[in-house]
Order: structure tokens, then sequence, then C-alpha cells
């Protein structure tokens, strides 16, 4: 099965990336520590997926976003050379830009589809690690070719012959959310009020409706939490000090060197309150 790997992601701005982070919206960040934060965790995802060698890697960008400033951070990672396309959504909700990073990968369902499967990776989990993503494509290939996997396909596709079945996986994070998703082509899924409701059902509560509703075989991934808040950024850092550590015994472990330099440059610990006795 034919995979891609797209990293879903804005271009970092000044004032407008990770700004709930920032001392303005109750952080403790500036907005150039923000923008250097974010720009290290995106590094350390793209290398990741880069060394999955799972799939052809993609980045998709907002639209509005500063195309050769994007560039510039590429040129930074392992080797630009093996992100084969860099692409702008559409504008619009962020169910409808997520939608359109899909739509352009899967052309309709179309011959001349980029893959077969997507994997969509959020920019600011710098804990990922090749093998989850590996572990991801592996499930969805076993789920697609269940029976259940192509017996949901033909009934969406509308034909008797599918090499390639419904699957949907996903990997976790914090409040409710996912920061990995990925399915088949012939997936019944959209991307519609997943992250934007009028009930307030959480974005990963919406996935597993889905699937239950279109029977679509489903599967997890270990859990890869993303940075948006304070709390977030406290407790990422001990997480990528133990895996800097376990990497010297475990060369499958993947070190986010860009984000930890970037903890270290601003001097960035986590710590929590003693007991109360």
């Amino acid at each position: 099965m034919h995979n891609t790997i797209v990293v879903f992601t804005k271009v970092p701005k000044i004032g407008d990336t990770k700004t709930r982070l920032t001392i303005k919206k109750g952080g403790i960040l500036t907005p150039e520590e923000a923008l250097t934060v974010y720009e290290g965790c995106l590094l350390d995802v793209i290398n990741v997926c880069i060394a999955a060698k799972c799939g052809e890697v993609r980045i998709c960008y907002n639209h509005d976003g500063d195309r050769e400033y994007l560039e510039k951070l590429l040129n930074k990672t392992s080797d630009r050379s093996q992100i084969i396309e860099v692409y702008a959504d559409k504008g619009g909700s962020f169910d409808e830009c997520m939608q359109f990073a899909s739509d352009y990968v899967f052309k309709n369902r179309g011959e001349d589809r980029l893959a077969d499967s997507i994997l969509i990776v959020g920019g600011d989990i710098p804990s990922l690690q090749p093998f989850v993503l590996q572990d991801a494509v592996r499930k969805l290939e076993k789920l697609s070719c269940s029976e259940s996997g192509r017996e949901t396909a033909i009934r969406n596709c509308g034909t008797a012959i599918q090499q390639v079945g419904a699957a949907l996986v996903e990997g976790a994070c914090q409040e409710g959310g996912f920061s990995v998703v990925g399915f088949t082509y012939t997936t019944p899924f959209d991307f519609n009020r997943v992250f934007y409701n009028a009930e307030g059902t959480t974005a990963l509560d919406m996935l597993v409706m889905k699937a239950l509703e279109k029977d679509i075989p489903y599967g997890v991934i270990e859990a890869a939490p993303d940075v948006d808040i304070p709390v977030d950024l406290g407790s990422i850092i001990p997480v990528l000090k133990s895996l800097e550590l376990a990497a010297r015994y475990d060369e499958n472990i993947k070190v986010p060197q860009n984000t930890i330099a970037v903890f270290d440059k601003y001097g960035l610990v986590s710590s929590s309150f003693p007991p109360v006795r």
C-alpha cells in the first residue's frame, strides 16, 4: 500500500504562533520565544517523518503563510530532498483545511491519487517517534485487508473490486484530541464537525462516532502530546529529557534535538509543587 505522511502546519509567524504560550495570554514566553519553540517542534516532527521511512513526506501549510519563510525552515531539516511536496491549503475552518490536506492527496479516489493511505501529523508533537508512524502504517495495512475493511470500502466506493479496504487509525493527545490520524482512500471519513461542532463533542469522540456510524475498522497508536498551553510545555520537558537518555541505549529512539536546544537556550525547566502535608 502506497502511503504518504502529511505534516499539517501553519507557517511560523511572530504574534500568530503558539500565542497561548505567551505572557499576553497567560503563558510564560514572549511571542519570539513561542515562535522559536514551535519551529523546534516542527523541525523535529519533520525529521521523525523522514526517519520513519514509511511514506512519502509532504507539508501542507496555511494558504496565507509565508512560503519563502517556510522553505528556509525546511532547509534546516535532516534531509530536505526527502520532502517531496509542499502545498498550501485553501483556507477556511480547521476542519476544512484538514479536509483539503487529504483531498489533495486522494484526488477524489481517482487513479491519479498520490497515495492509497495518508497519515496527517501535527507539527507540535516533539515526542513523536518513527516507530509510532511505522506502527500506524502497519495497522492501516492490516485493517484495510480485513473482511470488514473490504466490505466498508465496497459500500463506500460502489465497486466489488477494491485492493485497499477502509481503515482509520489515530494517536490521541490531551483534552480529547488527537495529534496523528490516518486512513485509506476508500475510507468513508471526512473532517466535517470533527474540530468544530455545536455539541461540544471532542475531536477524538467525533473520530470514534464517525467510525462507528460507517463501520470503519479502527486502530490506535501510541499517544503523542502536543504543546498548546503552558501546562503542555511543563509536561513535555521531562518527556524529552527521558527520550534523550533512552536514546543512549536504544537506537530506535529519535532525539528531538531542535526542541531540546530551544528549551536549553531559554532555560526552560519543569517543576511541580511539593505535596501539602
